[in-house]
């Protein structure tokens, strides 16, 4: 999902508390906390060799101990309003990161209203190879 998208649902739910649900269906704790908001640019070569790039906003979720903070769907979009100066645009990518065990990627699967919340779903951010025409593996993709 971009950022565009998430803006609008975020301003058109904004009195609704926003619960982000991770892909094997455990829910973020209720009172985390939205500690950035970052714009990404990664420069890399594949494992073919050819030179590639990606950008995203990537928002961090925090938890913390003050079990009576609960983020709505104002709040978060306030804060994304502050963002202007470091996103270059509006159609960047959204990727959430999140620590359990060790910190995790994730991407916007969808967003939807249920009883009165706005639920975000997660789904893994995956690896693969991108040169499978070069990468001189057998039965590689």
């Amino acid at each position: 999902m971009n950022l565009d998208a998430l803006e609008s649902l975020l301003q058109s739910s904004a009195d609704a508390p926003v619960s982000f649900i991770l892909p094997d269906g455990e829910p973020v704790p209720a009172h985390f906390h939205l500690t950035e908001v970052g714009f990404v640019r990664k420069e890399f070569v594949d494992c073919g060799g050819v030179r590639r790039s990606e950008e995203y906003c990537a928002l961090q979720l925090w938890v913390a101990n003050d079990v009576q903070h609960q983020l709505r769907a104002s709040k978060i979009s306030s804060i994304l309003a502050h963002t202007s100066s470091i996103l270059p645009h509006k159609a960047l990518e959204v990727q959430v990161e999140y620590q359990r065990e060790s910190l995790s990627v994730y991407r916007i699967a969808s967003v939807d209203r249920l009883f009165g919340k706005l639920v975000v779903r997660l789904e893994p951010k995956t690896t693969a190879c991108l040169a499978p025409d070069r990468c001189g593996v057998d039965g590689c993709c």
